[in-house]
Formats: structure tokens, C-alpha cells, sequence
């Protein structure tokens, strides 16, 4: 079914059909028609289902031909959205879609200052794309701005419900007219979701698309045992083949994003990281490199990555293993769309085996598990450089060697005296005792030698 067939404004068909798509996605087809139609609609979908357009082609026709000459701006959608990174991706969207419309958009969010978005209202918009945050905040004085909406739309109500942004949302419908459209998307149908569209929405009609427990079968998924202190040497190892040429990483904490894109970086691999401890413009900045290919390599937490929708994504890493399994699923989703080829790889730890299974079972599918050499669950830590791989150790200590060579090092000032020959050679003994690889396992105690195997 083309574009041309659901009723879409001819400008509007223009503007598609500039940005390359040919033809629409499942929810593109099953919303567009019904929104035209004025219904209000509650579309369960995932990111990367084309569910922005969904929304956004349809608004836009109703706008542009309702809209006559000599009609000044006020504000007739307004749309919100979690995180400043989706608001950024949906203004995105909407220019591409109104280019050949005369219509005037902002889009608010926190982070930066309120002094120009507050201009754009002051002067006149007819879209607004906001976080519900600062828009409550701009909210306050300037009601009668927004007491003319047509068309709200609440999009990933699912994670604004997750942080907490319900009651800002109550507060700022109530200073919407009743009368009026409004769309509601989610990727989860929870009891609380569903509970909000009673409140929010009239008679809605309900579109379910995208929503599964299965990955695409498009990417391809395995899972590597790895010792937890070999991550970032086997992350390094695994990025050294330039199929891993543009690489969404993501981890549990932004502590643990920042050690990790630090380790990339003395690797000399280009990597950005995107959490909420970054500015906004750092958060802009990283992502805008990531898709122009300035990094190769993204590390994003969860909450962060909320909305991402760039293309092309070759590989996901998770770093470490997803603490849900719709995490998971939508973690993954990130790489594989438009019936392109992914990877999906995680990191598993002893730690992490039961959550494996639940996963497997969760999905009705195994993961097909890898070894890497020297980073299997018995590896020992390293005394001092932990964080390199076996290959990369080795070259240190060589170049270690090397520098030896030219003869001893000057002691300094504070330098101990040297250790008679007895102690040198007892720890000496102590060293080889405590790296060997054969060492057996204490009485008592089972050692873990790798996923449903004990000994």
C-alpha cells in the first residue's frame, strides 16, 4: 500500500517521498486512515516502527488544510515526549515531514536556556514538541497560548509513566481543551497505561503492531562468558574488527559508561557517552557524531538511550546483561531494522546465568554462547592492568622489557633499599605459585568453569 493511499496531504506526499521511504510501515498504515478520521488512538508499539511518522504525516495533512491564509500561528499539536534526546528526534521528524508546510514549530525541553524557546511562544508557533517538565514550567502565565490545542499527542507514555512524569502530564492536560484529539503511544499495555487512557482519551480505537517477546529474527544474538574484570579488554578485542562500525554499548550506570568509553578512548577507538550526567549540548553533540560516524562507539544507559532512533546501528553490546527482559528485547531492537542485517552481544558473568535462562525461556529461543580465549569465567584477574586483554598485556610487558634493556633506572630520593636475593626469590616462588593455571580448587568449595558446568 503507497503513501498516496492513505489520504495524506500532496505536500506532505512530497516531503516523503524526498526523504527516501516508498512505502508505509505496518502502524503507519493501520493509524494514518484513523486519525485522519479524528479518532483518538492508542498505538502499542516499539521504537523503530515507524511510529513517529504514524503520528506525525496524519497531523500535519489536517493542519496544512485547515490552515488559511492570513491565519496566525497558535499552538494547535503539541506533543510530549520523555527525554530532551526524543523531543530533538521528533522535531527532526516534523521539519522533514512540513517542509513544503507553512506551519512554525519549537520544541522545549530542559537543559538549556528557557530565553529562546520562550521567544518562539511569545511570537507564535502552531507545533510544540516538549518534555513535560519545562513545559509545565513555560506553562505557568501562558495558558490562554495553549488553551486552543487540536491535537496532543503523548508519546512512550509507558517511560514518562516510569519517571514519573504522570502527575506533570495531569496538570498540563487539564490546561488543554476538552475538545480535542488526542494519540497515545506505549511499547507496554500495563494496568497503569491503561488506566491513563481512560482519563486522557475518548472512545479511542487501539492499534497493537510491533509488540513482541521474540528479537527480529534480523539479528543475530550471542552471548560470550566473560570474567568480569576481561569486559572492557574483550569489548577492545572485539572492536578491532571493522565489521563493529557503528556500535551502541549499553551499561547499567553512567559511572560505569564514562570508565568504559575512557578504556575505548586509550584504545583509540572514537567513542561518545550518553547518560544523564552529560549537558545537554554533550548528549547533542555525542549522538549528532554518532550518526554522522565521527565515533564508531556509543555507551548509553537505558533511561539515556530512551527514543534513540538512529539507522544503520551494526552491532548492540550489553555490557551488562539487561536487568528485564523487555530491556532486552528493546535494547536489541536498536540494530537489524529495515530488514537489515545485526548483532546483538552480551556479556554474561556467573552472576548473570540465571537471568540468561529466564531470558532464553522468555523468548523461546536459546543464545548461541562464544568463548574468547583468555576471557573465559576462570580467568584469573591480573595484578595491576586488569582492564587489557591477554594480547595487550603481552605487548606491554614486552615494551616493559624493552625499556629495561637500556640499563637500570636511576633510583630516586625516596626509593627503598633493594631486597637481599632470599625475599626476591620467595616471592619470586610466591608469583608462580599464585598464576598457575592448574591450581586446584580449595576442599569444600565448587569452582564455576562455565555456564551448566560445576566441578
Amino acid at each position: 500500500m503507497p503513501f498516496r493511499s492513505l489520504g495524506l496531504n500532496a505536500n506532505i506526499l512530497k516531503a516523503i517521498a524526498e526523504t527516501g521511504y516508498t512505502e508505509p510501515t505496518p502502524i503507519q498504515s493501520a493509524a494514518i486512515p484513523l486519525i485522519i478520521e479524528g479518532h483518538d488512538l492508542i498505538g502499542i508499539a516499539q521504537t523503530g516502527t515507524g511510529k513517529t511518522a504514524a503520528f506525525v504525516l496524519p497531523l500535519l495533512t489536517k493542519m496544512s488544510e485547515n490552515k488559511k491564509e492570513g491565519d496566525q500561528p497558535r499552538v494547535k499539536m503539541l506533543v510530549v515526549a520523555p527525554t530532551r534526546e526524543l523531543v530533538v528526534q521528533i522535531d527532526e521528524n516534523v521539519r522533514a515531514y512540513a517542509k513544503y508546510a507553512p506551519l512554525k514549530i519549537a520544541k522545549i525541553y530542559g537543559g538549556v536556556s528557557e530565553r529562546a524557546q520562550i521567544k518562539a511562544l511569545n511570537e507564535g508557533v502552531d507545533i510544540v514538541i516538549a518534555t513535560p517538565g519545562r513545559l509545565l514550567d513555560l506553562l505557568r502565565g501562558r495558558e490562554k497560548a495553549f488553551a486552543r490545542v487540536d491535537y496532543l499527542v503523548l508519546d512512550e507514555a509507558d517511560r514518562m509513566l516510569d519517571m514519573g512524569f504522570v502527575p506533570a502530564i495531569r496538570q498540563i492536560v487539564k490546561l488543554l481543551p476538552r475538545e480535542r484529539q488526542t494519540l497515545f503511544f506505549s511499547a507496554t499495555l500495563s494496568r497503569e497505561i491503561e488506566k491513563l487512557t481512560t482519563e486522557f482519551l475518548r472512545e479511542p480505537k487501539t492499534i497493537e503492531i510491533g509488540r513482541r517477546s521474540n528479537p527480529a529474527e534480523t539479528v543475530t544474538q550471542f552471548v560470550y562468558e566473560v570474567s568480569h574484570h576481561l569486559k572492557q579488554g574483550l569489548l577492545v578485542q572485539l572492536l578491532q574488527d571493522d565489521a563493529f562500525n557503528m556500535v551502541l554499548v549499553f551499561t547499567r550506570t553512567k559511572h560505569g559508561a564514562d570508565r568504559i568509553a575512557r578504556r575505548l578512548e586509550q584504545s583509540k577507538i572514537p567513542t561518545a557517552t550518553l547518560h544523564s550526567n552529560r549537558s545537554q549540548n554533550q548528549r547533542l553533540r555525542a549522538l549528532q557524531d554518532f550518526k554522522d560516524g565521527k565515533v564508531r562507539v556509543l555507551v548509553a544507559t537505558d533511561i539515556a538511550a530512551r527514543g534513540i532512533d538512529v539507522d544503520g546501528i551494526s552491532h548492540v553490546v550489553n555490557y551488562d546483561f539487561p536487568p528485564h527482559h523487555e530491556d532486552y528485547v528493546h535494547r536489541i531492537g536498536r540494530t537489524g531494522r529495515a530488514k537489515a542485517i545485526g548483532e546483538a552481544i552480551s556479556f554474561v558473568t556467573s552472576e548473570d546465568y540465571g537471568s540468561l535462562r529466564s531470558l532464553e525461556r522468555f523468548i523461546g529461543r536459546g543464545i548461541v554462547r562464544k568463548k574468547a580465549e583468555g576471557f573465559d569465567l576462570a580467568a584469573k584477574a591480573p595484578p595491576r592492568d586488569e582492564s587489557f586483554s591477554p594480547q595487550e598485556r603481552q605487548g606491554r610487558q614486552s615494551h616493559q622489557g624493552a625499556s629495561s634493556s637500556h640499563g637500570p633506572r636511576r633510583p630516586s630520593q625516596n626509593s627503598r633499599a633493594p631486597q637481599s636475593s632470599s625475599s626476591t626469590e620467595r616471592r619470586s616462588d610466591s608469583s608462580r605459585t599464585n598464576t598457575a593455571s592448574s591450581e586446584p580448587a580449595k576442599p569444600g568449595r565448587r569452582r564455576f568453569a562455565g555456564f551448566g558446568r560445576w566441578r
